[in-house]
């Protein structure tokens, strides 16, 4: 079901794209009797050249980081140093605070999820495009504020708390921090 989803999605986008890039520009070069006069067919061809140049940048950025991005898929969480949602550690006393620890990240999801979450939303069930967003997010963030406290020093971090905000569109930040503790060993 999820590939059908993703070819549907796909495909959507992909029409949407010919249309905006391919056919309003044939019907401006097309059309016998333009109505449109010639600098605002300039004005159309600029506008669309540059959503182009654009969206080919980000293609080109998003698919040469992609192999080098180290997103970890949600649920790996680097355990070098314990995370602990209380202000103490169990039978282990503090014996220097480092200071906080934090880790935060910025996540969207493509226009095809973006329209799959939509549809759901109309017909109910799990935003899964969503979930699974915020679940990377949530990890990516966990391990930079890990790798944070490693190079404090620390031991633990303790009173681990999470944050969402949303910044545009579907994009969220998640920004999670803690007291960054060393312990008695």
């Amino acid at each position: 079901m999820k590939m059908i989803r993703q070819i549907g999605s796909t495909v959507f986008v992909l029409g949407l794209f010919v249309t905006i890039f391919a056919g309003v520009p044939w019907h401006v070069i097309v059309e016998d009797d333009p109505v449109v006069p010639w600098w605002l067919r300039t004005a159309i061809f600029c506008l669309l050249g540059g959503i182009l140049v654009v969206l080919g940048s980000l293609a080109i950025e998003q698919f040469s980081t992609k192999s080098t991005a180290e997103i970890p898929p949600a649920g790996e969480i680097d355990t070098g140093v314990l995370l602990l949602n209380s202000d103490s550690v169990p039978n282990r006393d503090i014996t220097e605070v480092l200071g906080l620890a934090q880790g935060h990240t910025v996540f969207a999801i493509w226009l095809g999820n973006d329209i799959a979450a939509i549809m759901r939303l109309i017909l109910g069930g799990e935003l899964t495009e969503y979930t699974d967003m915020m679940g990377r997010a949530r990890t990516a963030a966990a391990n930079r504020m890990i790798a944070q406290a490693k190079d404090m020093g620390a031991d633990a971090i303790i009173n681990v708390r999470y944050m969402t905000t949303s910044v545009v569109g579907t994009a969220s930040e998640l920004l999670v921090y803690g007291t960054a503790v060393k312990l008695a060993t």
